[in-house]
């Protein structure tokens, strides 16, 4: 029997199965395990190919007839919010994010839980556990962090009164990210938000932290994974220009 390294990326293809973003469309995936040594490596170039990772898994579409979803990644350095995504920002003045180890807690799933059975009831990750949660963000062989965004602590006075009172609501979790670090930028592999915040549209101001983190860091793009036309849940990415969208010809601008 052939027996091949953990080194050696090994390609399989899954079966059809119904698309998650276009009624009536299929969907196939080729995947690979992102294990061994050079995980993080074979993880940056695969990306930059157009795949995404969950877990140790790698893959990206291959669906027959259709090349709807499209690999977008922001352009860091030139990126220029528009108005609505300024007023995003100062709506969110009040939250802090911070970048740390990958490490699950209970206080995160509880957000998680929250945010599924409010947007994805009924989709694949409906059933999720706190074990499947743990498993999410530990099983990672490459540089994988978490950003957690909180309220910031603010002091407010009592009417008629000197006295400075805390705000109770202080530090509460808002909304997470899990993200990794690529040799050339920030891959926003997951991200979700307390449902009952829906009104500071938090997915969107999430994106924009990490761009200003990526300027921070020195790093080039924002990888928001795929632009699919035609579906609302992935409209979104779109907006955030200038950006290239991987064709088969490789990465093009836009915007």
């Amino acid at each position: 029997m052939t027996q091949h390294s953990r080194d050696t990326p090994q390609f399989y293809l899954t079966a059809p199965s119904p698309c998650p973003y276009l009624a009536g469309k299929e969907e196939r995936k080729v995947f690979t395990h992102l294990v061994g040594e050079r995980a993080d490596e074979l993880n940056n170039i695969l990306t930059q190919g157009g795949f995404r990772r969950s877990q140790s898994i790698a893959y990206r579409p291959a669906c027959e007839g259709c090349r709807a979803c499209i690999s977008v990644r922001v352009i860091a350095k030139e990126f220029c919010p528009t108005r609505s995504m300024r007023r995003i920002e100062k709506r969110n003045a009040d939250i802090v994010g911070k970048m740390r180890a990958a490490v699950p807690t209970p206080e995160q799933y509880a957000v998680f839980r929250g945010y599924l059975d409010s947007r994805h009831r009924d989709g694949g990750m409906a059933d999720m556990t706190v074990l499947d949660y743990a498993m999410m963000v530990e099983d990672s062989h490459i540089k994988t962090r978490i950003v957690e965004y909180r309220r910031r602590p603010t002091i407010h006075s009592r009417e008629g009164d000197n006295k400075a009172v805390p705000d109770r609501r202080a530090g509460d979790l808002l909304a997470v990210a899990l993200t990794d670090v690529l040799g050339d930028g920030l891959s926003m592999v997951y991200s979700f938000f307390d449902p009952d915040e829906a009104a500071r549209s938090l997915g969107t101001f999430m994106v924009l932290d990490h761009i200003t983190r990526a300027q921070s860091m020195g790093l080039a793009y924002v990888y928001l994974g795929y632009w699919v036309r035609g579906s609302r849940k992935m409209d979104y990415k779109g907006r955030f220009l200038p950006q290239q969208r991987l064709t088969p010809d490789g990465w093009a601008r836009v915007g």
